[in-house]
């Protein structure tokens, strides 16, 4: 029997479900750069070579194991530029019995493959993707029936079904989560480790010289691209992270610091989305170092929370409430995205400098991404819809199972409580406390009102008065709700009035120092440059 075996781009993993029974005397791989995938947002240039370096290299590696690969580069002739398009092609090259594919991380590209049996009148095999750790079946039967989706119920879980951490049926160390252990600032002049990053290549320059070719308009630099692109650079990334960070992961995960955009985290995200790792073997690790005692526990335990717990709970979120998960808008948030998240111009220097990492890398930490970016976009009231096509667009490790959660339901509360119990609100003292960025911006993040006051400070107590009908029942906002309660009226109408000048500014070139332009539902004309060019 003949098998033609579909690789996806985010699926490049030696032991992925599609290869597990390979013939290579008669089984071909399949793998297409497709413009489609290129372009469906308008993905960070860093995002699209990283992909596409990623997969030429897996591919080669695959051939140095004998296996027959048909690989359809982005510029090949007669390129059809689509999934199907590039299967039907296939299909009349090879003319297989059957086709072979693993589950897709994206709704839109699984509903595609439901298409193919017919489509093409040969049997389609979708596998599970055992790259998780909680297959989809497992997590709908837990969140079957229950009103809200809580991540941590979900976590202690996963620990009893893996076995991670644990000591018979309770937690090391007596706890399950140390997070309130994980939320020290960086002292004055704490110095951290310098990160391992990875030269490109021949294979990678040349994708390199295509991007700057074809997506000129694309969001993001490409200068200073250090990803791995290969399974034996990620497993070295991982050692790096393991070797020189995980041991004060824990205690500054939450820190940030203005031109030290990586501080201890891992930088696994990318090629652990891309396939080049798994989770097991992540989680694993980490909890080695714990045992061998070179890694705290809270290190070790707020690290595996984040790919056993929080990882695979958006997820299984995801996949339980497509499609419909992302059409909730719960607080009526309808202001468009403002032109800074783009450019980076803007007086908060908290901001400027989490777009400026964001341009430069196609990555910002997820303090950075919740607690400045998300929390803004929340207080400020910006159309979901907006923001997280953002997100998508802009990060290396932005895949919309992953994105569309976390910055829906975490960051924006848009599901109106299913993923969080409450909104991640906060005014700027959350971000002076965590950060340095403060010192050396135009606001004054101790005032609380006035032009010159930090516009998070003002911005949060506008969002409690303007929600108040959705949120004042809310168990976990009682205690702002009674200090917003005591506050004269008079304070209250120079809240309201704050915020209206401020937000009102987002919406013009003018206002604040660098313009504060509003773009629509995707990037501005800046970006939406032919990519056929």
């Amino acid at each position: 029997m003949r098998t033609l075996r579909l690789v996806l781009g985010d699926q490049l993993h030696p032991r992925l479900a599609t290869l597990t029974d390979l013939d290579p005397g008669a089984d071909t791989v399949l793998m297409v750069e497709v413009l489609e995938e290129a372009t469906y947002v308008r993905h960070h240039k860093q995002k699209l070579v990283l992909v596409f370096s990623a997969m030429r290299h897996f591919a080669a590696e695959l051939r140095g194991r004998g296996i027959a690969v048909d690989y359809v580069a982005l510029e090949d002739p007669g390129n059809a530029g689509s999934f199907t398009g590039e299967l039907a092609r296939a299909v009349a090259r090879r003319r297989p019995d059957r086709i072979v594919v693993t589950e897709a991380g994206e709704w839109r590209v699984e509903a595609m493959m439901r298409t193919w049996e017919e489509r093409f009148g040969l049997p389609v095999e979708i596998r599970d993707d055992t790259r998780f750790l909680c297959p989809r079946p497992v997590f709908a039967r837990w969140a079957e029936g229950r009103e809200t989706l809580r991540m941590e119920t979900f976590y202690r879980a996963m620990r009893r079904r893996t076995g991670f951490l644990m000591e018979g049926r309770e937690p090391v160390g007596g706890r399950w989560n140390f997070d309130h252990d994980n939320r020290r600032r960086l002292p004055p002049g704490h110095a951290v480790p310098e990160r391992r990053r990875f030269p490109p290549d021949a294979v990678t320059r040349g994708v390199m010289d295509l991007v700057a070719r074809r997506f000129p308009g694309h969001f993001g630099d490409l200068d200073g691209f250090g990803w791995p692109v290969t399974r034996t650079e990620a497993l070295a990334a991982l050692r790096h992270f393991l070797d020189e960070c995980l041991p004060e992961f824990g205690d500054y995960q939450d820190a940030m610091r203005a031109s030290t955009p990586f501080l201890y985290h891992g930088l696994i995200a990318p090629a652990l989305n891309l396939g080049l790792l798994d989770a097991e073997e992540v989680c694993r690790a980490a909890e080695g170092r714990w045992r061998e005692g070179t890694a705290p526990l809270n290190a070790a335990e707020g690290f595996i929370r984040q790919i056993l717990g929080w990882r695979e709970y958006v997820r299984g979120l995801y996949w339980a409430r497509m499609p419909d998960y992302p059409e909730t808008n719960a607080l009526n948030a309808t202001r468009d995205l403002p032109w800074f998240y783009w450019s980076g111009e803007t007086a908060m220097a908290c901001l400027a400098e989490c777009v400026r990492d964001t341009k430069a890398h196609a990555h910002a930490h997820h303090i950075q991404r919740l607690m400045v970016l998300g929390n803004f976009a929340l207080l400020a009231g910006l159309a979901p819809r907006q923001v997280e096509e953002w997100f998508l667009v802009v990060y290396a490790d932005a895949y919309e199972w992953v994105e569309l959660p976390n910055v829906h339901g975490m960051a924006l509360w848009a599901d109106g409580g299913l993923l969080g119990s409450k909104p991640y609100a906060s005014s700027g003292a959350y971000i002076d406390r965590m950060s340095d960025y403060c010192r050396g911006c135009a606001y004054d993040v101790k005032k609380k009102g006035g032009e010159t006051a930090c516009p998070f400070n003002y911005l949060y107590w506008n969002f409690l008065i303007a929600n108040g009908d959705r949120l004042r029942g809310n168990q976990r906002l009682a205690m702002p709700y009674r200090t917003l309660d005591t506050m004269p009226p008079a304070r209250r109408d120079a809240i309201v009035a704050d915020a209206a000048r401020f937000l009102d500014s987002l919406d013009t070139s003018e206002g604040q120092p660098g313009g504060q332009r509003a773009v629509g539902a995707r990037a501005p004309d800046l970006f939406l440059v032919d990519p056929a060019g």
